[in-house]
């Protein structure tokens, strides 16, 4: 069993992504954080240029990016980024409702010890981050985009359901192009810190329906957030 286990640690740190999985890691990440913006045409002449894949594997990202909603097939064969739209973020919350709530009850009957300890050390990080940051109101900080995805991922990682899981993180995601939006449009500072904290006391202490309110509570926010800089964006337009 031991050589079996020191075997597949040996393959896990010797595995390097496929051209596909690198194009596809790194075009989702550009499309995330708005790099290219909303309904911007992907031509694969320059994002080859760009990014120095040849044409198959970006072709496979972008269509590995269009399953998940981040982009859309142009009539023509080509590529754009999704639209943002009032429409499409209701669409997405909706499911979130859907998929985390549920996903955080089913994580809080079956977590153990070492799923608390995760969202507590997942809490910490997201916490020391933002304590970091100014106190005015800025474009979302990678650094903390990625550990506030840890903390919601961290939540619910108990729920016993993959898919559940999958498409909870995927949809998490496609919130994250909002969230940026949102944020340019911010007038005044927006701390998370005691929203997560009272979301993390409630799981911990196993009060599902508490827990489950205020995580629905904390998702629409982002939707009511997204819908007065998409007003502030028109008004501006």
């Amino acid at each position: 069993m031991h050589n079996i286990a020191a075997m597949h640690k040996n393959e896990s740190m010797d595995y390097t992504p496929t051209l596909v999985e690198q194009a596809f890691g790194r075009l989702r990440q550009d499309v995330l954080t708005g790099t290219f913006a909303a309904g911007a045409k992907l031509k694969l002449d320059e994002l080859q240029t760009v990014y120095g894949f040849s044409s198959s594997p970006l072709r496979e990202a972008l269509s590995r990016l269009a399953q998940e909603g981040l982009v859309r097939a142009d009539e023509r064969r080509g590529f754009r980024v999704a639209a943002i739209s009032a429409e499409d973020l209701a669409d997405i919350t909706r499911m979130r409702v859907m998929l985390d709530v549920p996903a955080l009850r089913e994580a809080i009957a079956h977590g153990d010890d070492a799923w608390e300890a995760s969202i507590l050390a997942a809490f910490h990080r997201l916490e020391k981050v933002e304590s970091r940051l100014g106190d005015g109101p800025v474009v979302l900080d990678d650094a903390w985009s990625e550990l506030h995805r840890g903390f919601h991922l961290a939540l619910v990682a108990a729920c016993p359901s993959e898919r559940q899981l999958s498409w909870s993180a995927s949809l998490f995601d496609q919130a994250e192009r909002y969230r940026r939006f949102s944020a340019r449009f911010r007038k005044t500072a927006r701390r998370k810190s005691n929203e997560h904290r009272k979301i993390m006391d409630a799981t911990l202490r196993r009060d599902a329906d508490t827990a489950c309110a205020m995580l629905e509570e904390h998702i629409l926010s982002t939707q009511r957030n997204v819908q007065a800089a998409l007003k502030a964006a028109e008004a501006e337009a």
